[in-house]
């Protein structure tokens, strides 16, 4: 009997420290311009700053994330990306794969290289995308 309830023990203490390092499951909508950053690379991003801090500050149930980079390379070859993150409700009572557009919280960044390449364009979409990702988690989530 003792070693079934030390085995059970173990398991139940390896199944709670999983968990414990699972990122939590945020409903996560990216409409950014495939020209800048793709659905993998946005999503890894918020990958970053999603926590187990934040889901118990802001729950999975009940909110979601949407990420928006817009721009690109002008005529005069100066590339220009606006990048925003919300935080949306999700669309309640059902709980669905839905969010409600009324954010609670937007972070945006932006910025322009002049003569800039595509390749220079999109590695700036990406670093606006982590900046606007970090100021959404420092309004979010104190200290």
């Amino acid at each position: 009997m003792k070693i079934e309830t030390a085995l059970v023990s173990v398991l139940l203490v390896a199944s709670a420290i999983a968990h414990a390092e699972s990122p939590p499951d945020y409903l996560f909508v990216n409409r950014s311009a495939e020209t800048l950053i793709d659905d993998a690379t946005a999503k890894s991003l918020f990958g970053e700053i999603a926590s187990a801090k934040l889901a118990k500050l802001y729950p999975t149930g009940k909110w979601g994330f949407a990420a928006q980079v817009e721009g690109g390379i002008t005529q005069a070859s100066t590339c220009v990306v606006t990048a925003r993150v919300m935080l949306l409700q999700r669309n309640q009572p059902t709980l669905t794969k839905l969010l409600l557009f009324k954010p609670e919280k937007i972070a945006t960044a932006f910025d322009a290289i002049p003569n800039a390449s595509t390749a220079q364009c999109r590695d700036l979409a990406t670093r606006k995308l982590r900046e606007a990702n970090q100021a959404m988690l420092a309004a979010l989530v104190p200290g």
